[in-house]
């Protein structure tokens, strides 16, 4: 059992390793700040090394007979009963995640709900086929294939999701018999760490899970190179991304991305306004547009599109911005100063390539590292804010004549995450099933939002390797074998 951690006590922040806390070997230690009141400390936090993720894959793949020998069912409990644990502390889940990275608070309370039932769907898998059962041509003697764990795997986990994405990793991972090392975000460690103390209440053998805090450039980078790793799980920038394959295919292992998005929305002259209205103010600007399936670009039928953009700027002007803690609040801070430098750059950037500021554009408070939701129009098709990811409250609207250039438009960037369209037409609506480059389609809802039993992820420049999340997590998680079997 671990210690309970009761807010506002400022965490250890001990790596979990086979079993049990350990600092870093190291010694070394960083601290997490609060980004609405950069003031304040939030959690000190092992700064681990080489040889810290060392010591995980050890105590992983010293682990992993065991569990993998364990009937299904019996992993699976564990699962349930890590579920429950963090069922009994969501609310607590959620107020350190909206300190640490700033989500706004209705938003961490949704996420931190989400991970007992993933947990619990996954564990669901335990009761699904292990393999299918066949007739051999020749004798009509018994062939049949199973689904085996592959080994030690390692995710590398990013900071605007730091409960779901974890969980929708090692979940499935876990129930179909692998060892995990987990790497916890930079900036959102604390959130990350309950993750392993309700494994850890729940008794799981030790070494089945094991995570780590510290910088991807030192932790990430060795677990990638370890031998003994035989697959990487990814969500995080593109460029980070592409190293990571690149090294893991080189190495034999097995790769699974996701990259973010440059994410449309279109809105045809006979859609519901007021829902699509709503839906690109969610999209854009929730999390402080911190997402990968946020609204980026937004392109509206040009015999609505005033109409469109006179209720967008009141649904902007009407939106609440400030403490993520007020649980009205729907924009709260970027999760860091950097990252909050990086955002103002690129809207002055979007400023000097012709973009005109209809919302926003600056910082929104005095201390807190806030953006406030920014709006662009006049926004050229080649530009930097029509073709590269700002990871903030940034949108821009466009005007189009005809379906066939909104979709040529909408297509055009070198992602392919998730894309929307409101309509009312059947006929628009299916041609935007078929022809949407993106891995997630939404008709008549916001690009962001994902369901726990469904396949996630993106094609083109957004992903590699099979999705994530529901019954597609058994590509990545498990290798096929077939067996003959004869008289």
């Amino acid at each position: 059992m671990t210690e309970i951690l009761d807010a506002p006590t400022l965490p250890s922040g001990r790596n979990y390793v086979g079993g049990a806390w350990v600092p870093a070997s190291s010694g070394e230690t960083y601290t997490k700040v609060n980004p609405m009141h950069p003031s304040d400390t939030v959690g000190e936090y092992s700064s681990s090394t080489e040889a810290d993720a060392e010591a995980a894959v050890a105590a992983a793949e010293a682990a992993f007979d065991g569990w993998a020998a364990l009937p299904m069912a019996r992993r699976a409990a564990y699962l349930n009963a890590a579920a429950s644990v963090l069922e009994a502390r969501t609310e607590q889940v959620a107020r350190d995640m909206t300190t640490e990275m700033g989500k706004p608070l209705r938003e961490s309370r949704g996420e931190a709900g989400r991970a007992a039932q993933i947990l619990r769907f996954a564990a669901s898998e335990a009761f699904r086929s292990v393999g299918e059962h066949f007739e051999q041509a020749a004798t009509g003697a018994q062939v049949s294939t199973r689904r085996r764990p592959v080994g030690v795997v390692a995710l590398i986990t990013p900071w605007n999701f730091p409960m779901a994405i974890p969980i929708w990793k090692l979940a499935p991972a876990l129930v179909y018999g692998n060892t995990v090392v987990l790497k916890l975000a930079y900036e959102a460690p604390r959130t990350g760490l309950h993750i392993a103390e309700a494994f850890a209440e729940a008794e799981l053998p030790a070494g089945v899970l094991n995570v780590l805090t510290g910088r991807g450039s030192t932790v990430g980078a060795a677990l990638v190179t370890d031998p003994r790793v035989r697959a990487i799980s990814f969500t995080g920038s593109v460029a980070t991304g592409h190293g990571v394959r690149d090294e893991a295919t080189r190495l034999g292992k097995r790769v699974q991305l996701e990259l973010g998005g440059h994410n449309p929305l279109i809105v045809t002259a006979d859609a519901d306004l007021d829902r699509a209205v709503e839906a690109s103010y969610a999209g854009a600007f929730w999390c402080a547009g911190q997402k990968c399936t946020a609204t980026r670009r937004i392109y509206v039928q040009e015999n609505v599109y005033e109409t469109f953009k006179e209720r967008l700027l009141a649904r902007i002007e009407r939106g609440k911005v400030g403490d993520p803690l007020d649980p009205d609040v729907e924009v709260g801070p970027i999760v860091s100063e950097k990252q909050f430098d990086d955002i103002l750059a690129a809207i002055e950037r979007g400023r000097e390539e012709g973009g005109v500021v209809l919302a926003g554009g600056e910082r929104a408070d005095d201390e807190g590292y806030i953006v406030a939701p920014t709006l662009f129009e006049s926004v050229r098709d080649d530009s930097f804010l029509s073709c590269e990811e700002v990871f903030g409250p940034v949108t821009s609207l466009y005007r189009f004549a005809t379906l066939d250039e909104a979709m040529g438009r909408a297509n055009a960037s070198e992602f392919g995450l998730s894309a929307a369209i409101f309509t009312s037409s059947l006929a628009a609506a299916a041609r935007f099933q078929n022809e949407a480059q993106a891995g997630l389609l939404h008709v008549n809802s916001q690009t962001a939002g994902a369901d726990v039993h469904v396949p996630f992820g993106g094609i083109k420049s957004s992903g590699f390797g099979p999705h994530e999340q529901g019954r597609a997590a058994i590509e990545f998680y498990t290798e096929t074998v077939t067996v003959y079997i004869d008289p």
